[in-house]
């Protein structure tokens, strides 16, 4: 069970990843980095959807797990996304590499909290 603590400190972490990104389009006065929060933000949700879609009653693991493997497909394709975006707008002269790195960090730092929230919040089945 996550205590107040957890709490405090993953929204802690969660606003300074977002600081990060907001001041790295704010210092550079290039607004296209914000573009790595929404995918981060949508990162969770195909694991999310996925998971809700699977037959929580199949005892058999390894018949009918298509859905959740495409979920976390979708999930690795939007992080590595979040990542590469500020990487490939810095290699096409879009941004300057401060901002690339300051968005890369705060990036993985929010996606890396809402991760944490999940898990540290999620309802245990019993059968």
């Amino acid at each position: 069970m996550a205590g107040i603590k957890t709490i405090i400190g993953l929204s802690f972490v969660l606003a300074i990843g977002f600081l990060l990104v907001i001041l790295s389009a704010a210092l550079f006065k290039n607004y296209l980095t914000l573009l790595v929060v929404a995918t981060y933000v949508v990162a969770p949700l195909p694991n999310w959807i996925c998971g809700r879609a699977a037959n929580p009653d199949d005892f058999m693991e390894s018949a009918g797990s298509g859905i959740v493997d495409f979920g976390r497909f979708l999930t690795g394709f939007f992080v590595v996304m979040g990542i590469a975006l500020p990487a490939l707008l810095w290699h096409s002269a879009q941004i300057v590499g401060g901002a690339a790195t300051m968005s890369v960090v705060g990036g993985l730092l929010i996606y890396a909290t809402i991760m944490s929230f999940t898990m540290f919040f999620q309802e245990e089945q019993e059968f």
